[in-house]
This record gives C-alpha cells, sequence and structure tokens, in this order.
C-alpha cells in the first residue's frame, strides 16, 4: 500500500513538472491535489498515519533500551572478576 501511494505521488509529481501541457492544465492538477490534500478524510488518515508512525518508533527506542541494558549487564558479568570499574567503549 505505501509503495503504490508513493508511485503514484512520483508519477504525479514527474507528470507535473514534465508535461507540456501549459500552465492551464498544472493549474488544474494543482487544485486537484490542494481539494485531495485538504479533504477531512485525507487529513484523519495522514493523522492516524503519523500517530502510528510515533507510537512504532517508541516501541522501537524502549526495545532498543531494554537491549542495550541487557548487553551491558551481559558485559559487566562476564568481566565482574576483572580489576577496576567496568567500561563499556562508545558506538
Amino acid at each position: 500500500m505505501m509503495f503504490r501511494t508513493a508511485f503514484l505521488a512520483g508519477a504525479a509529481v514527474g507528470y507535473v513538472l514534465g508535461a507540456k501541457a501549459g500552465r492551464e492544465r498544472y493549474e488544474q492538477i494543482r487544485g486537484a491535489w490542494r481539494r485531495v490534500s485538504e479533504s477531512p478524510a485525507v487529513r484523519e488518515r495522514a493523522e492516524s498515519v503519523r500517530e502510528r508512525g510515533v507510537g512504532l518508533a517508541e516501541t522501537v527506542r524502549d526495545t532498543v533500551k531494554g537491549k542495550a541494558g541487557e548487553v551491558v549487564e551481559r558485559r559487566r558479568e562476564r568481566h565482574a572478576d576483572a580489576p577496576g570499574p567496568v567500561t563499556v567503549p562508545p558506538g
């Protein structure tokens, strides 16, 4: 679904930029785009996609943070008998 949307958007942009139909056709396309982009249904869908993206980013952040903590803990356990403080190199 996302690929199709991106493809259609790219095709529309390519057509507008490469069209030889003139200013009148350009204005028609621009008006149609404005009507679509200002549609309440499109705005609602865009907002739900944005919210889903934010939720997914938070999930990824929490997962990475948890896994990083596990890696640090395993390293500490592995080097528990080593003298001096345990440091984790950056990166």
